[in-house]
């Protein structure tokens, strides 16, 4: 028999290794590569960082007869949105009933708050994207996963450092014009997240803004550099200009490694500098929402952690 019930910190090892095998297991089997490096324990990060941001909002799927966990999500109640963060189920449960059974949990929480339920997922797992779709969720952006080798020496400019926008490292005091700008450009609010991401207190984040000639922030980006990750994002900006001005700053953290960075396949103008880096796709990428899609009006970085819906 399988229960519901909420994560504990005392699950995060278990979760550790479910989140490793499972995500590896369906890129292995449909992609051909594990897109999760490191240790299965690396992948506690994902535990840790959630519960930094919502302490107690996980949930997990468990056997009662084994107490084994079989499946786990995220929740995060943002002030906009519910949003929905990385779902796993273990192979052995495939085809189960799990993920509905998280999934309607999620939806219970979000209907409640009277808010739309949010998420990204894989385009080309078409399981999950029936899952998501029959429970009411509509695509309503599509994203290029990209993979970009950055070379030891980094990256020359492309243009004079006069005509980019001015990127810098972000601070505590940025996180009210960063929430502005967010619900300006995709109608969300997280202002937890931000918060976070700039506190730093793991040693993995680094965050930037943009800003224009006003001196004022038209964009934010973060990364993260863990065992598991190196994932440029989350981020928003008003325009192309300043997504590239702070994308190359991010990519200059990553001297002589691989990093992901997921871009909006409705701005040609910024995968053509992608490409122009070396860049290879690698998956898509569906945001979908279940309620009202606020407009996106101007470039989202989306990414997997934390989820960015």
């Amino acid at each position: 028999m399988l229960t519901l019930r909420s994560m504990t910190p005392a699950d995060f090892d278990e979760l550790a290794e479910l989140i490793f095998l499972s995500t590896n297991s369906w890129y292995r089997q449909h992609l051909g590569y594990a897109v999760l490096a490191g240790q299965p324990e690396d992948c506690r990060i994902f535990c840790d960082v959630y519960q930094a941001i919502d302490p107690g909002r996980g949930l997990v799927v468990e056997h009662s007869a084994t107490g084994r966990i079989v499946g786990s999500c995220f929740c995060h109640e943002r002030e906009t949105h519910t949003s929905l963060g990385i779902m796993n189920v273990h192979p052995s449960y495939f085809g189960r009933g799990v993920a509905g059974m998280l999934l309607r949990e999620i939806i219970r929480i979000g209907e409640a708050r009277g808010l739309p339920i949010r998420l990204v997922s894989s385009a080309m797992n078409l399981d999950s994207y029936s899952l998501y779709n029959r429970f009411g969720f509509v695509p309503v952006a599509v994203f290029q996963d990209m993979l970009v080798t950055v070379p030891n020496e980094g990256f020359h400019p492309s243009a004079p450092e006069a005509v980019m926008p001015t990127v810098r490292p972000a601070d505590p005091g940025d996180v009210d014009a960063i929430a502005e700008l967010e619900q300006r450009v995709a109608g969300i609010s997280r202002t937890g997240d931000y918060q976070y991401l700039i506190a730093n207190e793991a040693g993995i984040w680094h965050t930037v803004v943009a800003l224009d000639e006003r001196d004022q922030v038209s964009g934010f980006l973060a990364s993260i550099d863990s065992a598991a990750l190196k994932l440029i994002g989350p981020g928003v900006a008003v325009d192309a200009a300043a997504a590239e001005a702070m994308l190359r700053a991010q990519l200059q953290r990553f001297l002589g490694s691989d990093v992901l960075v997921v871009l909006p396949a409705s701005y040609p103008e910024l995968i053509a500098v992608a490409y122009g880096l070396g860049a290879r796709n690698c998956e898509l990428h569906f945001a979908q929402v279940r309620g009202r899609a606020a407009p996106i009006n101007g470039v989202v970085f989306p990414t997997y952690l934390p989820e960015t819906a």
